[in-house]
């Protein structure tokens, strides 16, 4: 399966002219991917501070992506600031502990089920030990939505928070790592539920071809959907190298390429896809990021949510764009990252 999947990728990449022949020429150097993912680390976690100062809610955007970037970071011997990721965890765990008996009986906090699972996500990759606080957090998840097949979002804030591939994906992984054994035999169940959903319903957009295939394999759908998925995936891949959040429509910003979509396709291709960091779909998507990271280390995307909480400055640049811009870049830096030799 695994060849048939490379012909495919050499017989999508031999269709169609590129317009920069030269961007997988010559795969990035290590020094070239270090660099890079040195350079955006410092906003990154400057962004991550400053919400950790100015509120007291959890964010995925801000706190839990950026850790995402730091700990693959770190996989890969580039130096984090880990007292500062210790801070991040620890504010976490005590915003989700505040709510601990509301969780216990299925009321979540705002953001329902894409913040919980995102928080249970961001502790998991810091490496935080299941508490009864986690416990509480994963009973919410297994009552969330028990009456549907799936899990959806209610934020409504696109891409991060509007799909319920993202909510289904965040949720089963939550209940993957942190679930009790006494709820094992529930997350079994749930799991198997929402992999039934996975597997025969269709993406309508990017976010949604990204975490379908995050959760096909977190759920162990057959490896013939994985491969479906992936190539899915492949197929949408620009000329520049790099993939857009939306095919079509409006705005017109969330259909031009950009470093969001990009990152997302890239991590789920090699986490999710098993595509190697060395073929030439993932080279080409590095030289997009490489390209058109700015002088300060990010990624600016353009926002195509809707404000309904007072504006605040983070640190993080690029003004009312910051939120998504800082999602993308850690997404960017991830992919990068994920490029990197690993070193002691």
């Amino acid at each position: 399966m695994r060849r048939l999947l490379a012909g495919f990728v050499a017989i999508l990449l031999a269709g169609g002219a590129r317009a920069d022949e030269s961007l997988a020429d010559e795969p990035a150097s290590q020094e070239q991917l270090r660099s890079a993912v040195a350079r955006a680390l410092p906003l990154l976690t400057k962004g991550a501070v400053g919400h950790r100062e100015n509120r007291t809610c959890f964010a995925c955007h801000n706190q839990g992506l950026p850790i995402l970037a730091m700990v693959t970071a770190k996989s890969r011997g580039i130096a984090i600031d880990d007292e500062e990721v210790a801070r991040q965890l620890r504010f976490i765990a005590d915003f989700l502990g505040k709510n601990r008996e509301g969780y216990l009986q299925g009321k979540g906090q705002g953001g329902q089920a894409d913040m919980a699972g995102y928080a249970l996500l961001t502790l998991e990759l810091g490496g935080w030990r299941a508490d009864e606080t986690t416990a509480a957090v994963t009973e919410f998840l297994l009552l969330r939505h028990a009456d549907r097949d799936h899990y959806a979002s209610t934020s409504q804030r696109p891409p991060s928070e509007a799909s319920p591939f993202t909510t289904s994906y965040v949720a089963l992984r939550g209940l993957a790592h942190f679930g009790t054994p006494e709820q094992r035999e529930r997350i079994g169940k749930r799991t198997e539920q929402v992999r039934d959903w996975l597997v025969k319903t269709p993406a309508q957009d990017h976010e949604d071809r990204v975490f379908r295939l995050f959760g096909l394999r977190l759920a162990g759908a057959p490896q013939s959907d994985i491969d479906a998925a992936v190539k899915e995936l492949l197929a949408k891949q620009r000329d520049d190298g790099g993939w857009s959040q939306l095919d079509g429509g409006e705005p017109k910003s969330a259909t031009e390429t950009d470093a969001y979509a990009t990152g997302t396709a890239l991590v789920a291709l090699h986490q999710a896809g098993e595509i190697c960091v060395c073929e030439e779909p993932y080279q080409r998507g590095i030289a997009y990021l490489l390209s058109t990271q700015l002088d300060d280390g990010t990624w600016r995307v353009a926002s195509r949510s809707k404000p309904f909480q007072t504006y605040f400055e983070t640190g993080f640049p690029h003004g009312k764009d910051q939120f998504i811009s800082a999602a993308a870049s850690a997404w960017a830096t991830t992919a990068l990252a994920l490029a990197c030799a690993a070193r002691e």
